[in-house]
């Protein structure tokens, strides 16, 4: 089995880690770096559970190679908040409900980042198009939308 070292920076922070060849960059993020944010739902790119960013981009981690990650830049939810000072989106996640079981949430969080910063006055429909690609089994995803519209509105205040 051969293997890679992988040299990254993950939320800002530089990262080495060593890892097999087959690796996803999912296991790497869960089992080596220690952020278990980032949730395994189906391993095949199908329920969003795992996005990430790499190098700003949306994408499910799941079906990286964590050697793709080397020299690159990651996003994971534990980026989000600012120490204890929570992200406006998980703040409003919170407020309005927007979470049951947590499997689904980082990988809403991240997606919705990443909309949000391409585009901070989404309409409904752009919304729920950005978030399309993660599948929630607890909650309707009317209260996902409503929390990430006023996340947004909150974000055009600063």
């Amino acid at each position: 089995m051969s293997g890679f070292l992988v040299s990254t920076k993950i939320n800002g922070d530089a990262f080495q880690f060593a890892c097999p060849s087959e690796e996803t960059l999912l296991d790497s993020l869960r089992n080596r770096v220690g952020l278990t944010g980032v949730k395994e739902g189906c391993g095949t790119g199908d329920c969003g559970a795992c996005s990430i960013t790499l190098d700003g981009s949306l994408v499910c981690s799941c079906l990286v190679l964590a050697a793709e990650a080397d020299g690159r830049e990651i996003g994971t939810v534990e980026g989000l908040s600012d120490g204890m000072k929570l992200h406006p989106l998980q703040e409003k996640f919170i407020e309005h409900a927007a979470l049951q079981c947590g499997i689904c949430t980082p990988g809403f969080l991240i997606s919705a980042k990443a909309l949000l910063e391409k585009n901070p006055k989404p309409s409904e429909k752009e919304i729920r198009y950005a978030l399309a690609g993660n599948l929630c089994r607890c909650t309707g995803y009317d209260k996902i939308v409503r929390a990430v519209q006023a996340a947004a509105k909150e974000m055009r205040k600063k």
